[in-house]
């Protein structure tokens, strides 16, 4: 085993070791649930839950609820523009077309944590649980990011 193959197998041990930390994802049935993520809040106030769910199955499915302990109320949202007003609103469920990837997003759908039961600190976990109506329920960890974060880099 010569010195540069085996630089390259440590390498890549390290890199495997080191990726739960970069991207979590999760699957529940046909769905694959990817890098959910939360913005760091205080206690009492609310939060949002953004993450993309890609349907890789063959039938559509929907993201109907949504629960934590870290919250004492959780909705689906979507974000609707009135004239030059951006308003929330609740959604009864998130559609997840067969091939298709919805993104929850700062603007866009998203999953409403009303009344915090504790601080969400930066590069903490929050556990979520998602109900959908065809994968069923599946727990998932937000990434707790900044305050201001825009989400995993990406700006939109």
């Amino acid at each position: 085993m010569t010195h540069t193959t085996r630089r390259g197998a440590i390498a890549a041990a390290c890199a495997l070791l080191a990726m739960p930390a970069v991207a979590h994802d999760y699957t529940a049935g046909d769905l694959a649930i990817v890098h959910p993520w939360t913005r760091a809040a205080g206690a009492n106030a609310n939060g949002a839950a953004f993450m993309r769910l890609r349907n890789t199955g063959a039938r559509p499915d929907r993201l109907i609820s949504a629960s934590t302990p870290f919250a004492r109320v959780v909705e689906l949202h979507t974000v609707v523009r009135e004239g030059d007003v951006m308003r929330m609103r609740p959604v009864t469920d998130i559609a997840v077309a067969p091939g298709e990837t919805v993104e929850l997003r700062p603007g866009g759908f998203h999953v409403m944590l009303i009344g915090l039961t504790g601080p969400m600190a930066q590069g903490g976990r929050v556990p979520l649980t998602l109900r959908f109506e065809r994968a069923g329920e599946v727990q998932v960890e937000l990434a707790v990011e900044a305050a201001g974060a825009r989400g995993s880099g990406h700006h939109h």
